[in-house]
């Protein structure tokens, strides 16, 4: 296991975060995760970081604020560590954050609660995300870590004291740790997703329309779109992996262009709480109805965040044949079910994913189609009965995807 998580770090530290020398590194990890931690240390020093910033987050301190905290309490939010995450970003650091957790956390507390906390964290924490993150200013990676309660959520048939041990070997096959190079075979991946986005972004659509059992949907694109995965670039032009593992080309759709329902096929973890089969219906791009077999209130609330947060920010293409997918097990953690499926995103869109992006304004970027919202959440719309299909500038239209997989060469 040592030697696992020694090469998931390197993979992390050296392909994910392109960590330079001289550059800082602040990690965010549950406090379950210190073995990875230390070994992402390790790996960062070793690369020529001169100094690694850790914060630990406690899901139990979590709970422990739902069930005792004052009730009007829950718009507090501790604002001195995003001005922390600003001057480290202005300082030239990389972030990483280690994903894992209990999914069932926050099941049984109060909704409007959750609504809250989750609110209050997206705005306060804006500056740091809008202003560093979605823009890709600052390299940044998302990774996760194998915890007793998501291994007994994703594994509940296996003895208990083998289910974190099969959680870690379900991360080590998705994030490719398992092959011989584990970077190398991460080189010959992200020069696939790239040729995929090139061919996007060269039939240029104005639209994609989706169709699946419960699902029937004309997403626009906005024109300058600009499909992107797999990798991206700093401000400083160093090449980083937002996401491991990550099997998605992405760009955003144009705010107010989305119309029809489009059903989940995966359920949706958001705040602890559990959504489960779910649709949305769009009219000129905004959700007009929702429906879902439980969790409805809390989608309710997520949507009625702000205005943005009932449009969508994102869309997704990944194939069915994922690695991910192959592995046959719901994950409760977007980062692994979002690679396993084609997805959406309510919410905030990347600006990155439009041409000249970086000199509009904020009234420029809607008005261009670009969605803004405190809060970004991706939710999974992909299986093999998932037909994408093209819309090219002339009306007509082409197969993107067939029965969930790429129909283009």
């Amino acid at each position: 296991m040592q030697e696992q998580l020694k090469r998931y770090a390197d993979l992390a530290i050296g392909v994910g975060l392109n960590l330079q020398p001289g550059q800082r590194l602040v990690i965010r990890a549950p406090i379950e995760a210190a073995a990875l931690t230390r070994a992402l240390a390790a790996s960062a020093y070793d690369a020529g970081c001169p100094y690694v910033d850790v914060i630990y987050g406690d899901d139990q301190l979590d709970l422990v604020r739902f069930r005792h905290a004052p009730a009007d309490s829950f718009g507090e939010f501790p604002t001195w560590r995003v001005n922390g995450m600003i001057e480290r970003a202005e300082q030239g650091a990389a972030f990483l954050t280690v994903a894992g957790g209990n999914p069932d956390l926050l099941k049984g507390q109060d909704p409007e609660r959750v609504a809250t906390t989750m609110r209050t964290a997206s705005e306060q924490s804006k500056p740091f995300s809008r202003g560093y993150i979605t823009n890709m200013r600052v390299s940044w990676c998302v990774i996760s870590a194998a915890v007793a309660p998501w291994a007994a959520r994703v594994f509940p048939d296996a003895p208990a004291q083998e289910q974190v041990d099969r959680l870690w070997d379900a991360i080590f096959r998705a994030c490719r740790v398992d092959q011989d190079d584990p970077a190398q075979a991460w080189r010959r991946h992200i020069d696939t997703l790239e040729a995929r986005r090139e061919y996007l972004n060269e039939r240029a659509y104005t639209a994609l329309r989706y169709a699946a059992p419960g699902t029937d949907l004309t997403v626009g694109l906005p024109d300058g779109h600009i499909w992107k995965g797999g990798i991206d670039h700093n401000e400083q032009g160093t090449r980083f992996v937002p996401n491991i593992p990550t099997e998605e080309v992405f760009t955003l759709p144009h705010r107010g262009r989305v119309d029809g329902t489009v059903s989940s096929t995966k359920p949706l973890n958001y705040g602890g709480r559990l959504i489960e089969h779910f649709s949305l219906t769009f009219a000129g791009g905004r959700v007009v109805a929702v429906e879902a077999e439980s969790g409805a209130e809390v989608l309710e609330k997520l949507i009625a965040t702000d205005e943005g947060a009932a449009r969508l920010g994102e869309i997704a293409l990944v194939p069915h044949s994922s690695p991910i997918s192959g592995l046959g097990r719901l994950f409760y953690n977007t980062l692994f079910d979002e690679n396993a499926s084609s997805h959406a995103a309510l919410g905030q869109a990347y600006s990155v994913c439009l041409e000249g992006a970086e000199s509009m304004s904020e009234e420029q970027l809607a008005a261009a189609g670009a969605n803004a919202s405190v809060t970004h959440v991706d939710f999974m719309i992909g299986s093999e009965q998932t037909d994408i299909d093209g819309v090219l500038a002339d009306g007509s239209t082409e197969p993107v995807m067939r029965a969930g997989e790429w129909a283009i060469a």
